[in-house]
């Protein structure tokens, strides 16, 4: 499987989704016009990935400055895919800038809504 590359904008992050080392980083700002296309290749992207891998740790790293309600309703639904993968130890770590209070209550309610998956809150 191909690593997934994609450049960021103003209005939409990086992302680096790589294969050979399980990581999958999301980071910038979120609020595309049409966060539905924008995210499906990636949600396309994690269930192929996830059907060729077993037994491995896969790591999450979201350092969003900024995301929009329906970047929000994106986040939860690849957590809640990721939560359904049984055969794999997943940890989402959640980086806020440390003077940021908002994003770091944005990582705590998405923690409360997640049972399976390790969610690590990091202040940079």
């Amino acid at each position: 499987m191909q690593r997934l590359i994609v450049e960021k904008t103003k209005s939409s992050p990086a992302i680096d989704f790589n294969p050979d080392t399980n990581i999958l980083k999301v980071a910038g700002e979120s609020y595309p016009e049409n966060c539905t296309r924008f995210y499906l290749p990636i949600f396309e992207w994690i269930v192929e990935y996830l059907k060729g891998a077993s037994d491995v740790e896969i790591i999450l790293i979201f350092d969003l400055v900024y995301f929009n309600s329906s970047s929000s309703k994106v986040l939860l639904d690849i957590f809640d895919l990721l939560e359904e993968q049984e055969s794999y130890k997943i940890i989402v770590n959640w980086i806020h800038d440390i003077e940021d209070g908002a994003m770091q209550e944005y990582g705590e309610e998405f923690k409360e809504d997640i049972k399976y998956i390790e969610f690590n809150i990091i202040a940079k």
